[in-house]
């Protein structure tokens, strides 16, 4: 089990924080994390008929938790830099898989 300093590289690779960052989190970031957060509980990247409606319903759910979440979290540290993030993000990611 990882410890919770150790959160991000605990959390699924494709959802990616959303605090504190200037711009905010557009609604469609959310869903998406949303979406991808929905996948790795149900196990499945596309719902089969039957389960559609249920999935699309958790999608949803979570995604209006997570705006509430996000709307509601304080800080007094500064906005991080989205592409000074995202820099970051491709250097690790070029190091792991150099």
């Amino acid at each position: 089990m990882a410890k919770i300093n150790d959160r991000e590289q605990a959390m699924c690779r494709n959802i990616k924080p959303l605090f504190n960052f200037d711009p905010p989190a557009t609604d469609e970031e959310i869903h998406d994390a949303a979406l991808q957060f929905v996948r790795k509980l149900s196990g499945a990247t596309k719902p089969s008929k039957r389960n559609e409606a249920a999935f699309e319903r958790a999608v949803s759910s979570i995604a209006a938790c997570a705006r509430e979440l996000l709307d509601s979290l304080e800080t007094s540290q500064p906005p991080r830099d989205r592409e000074e993030a995202a820099a970051k993000a491709r250097a690790k990611s070029a190091i792991r898989f150099a």
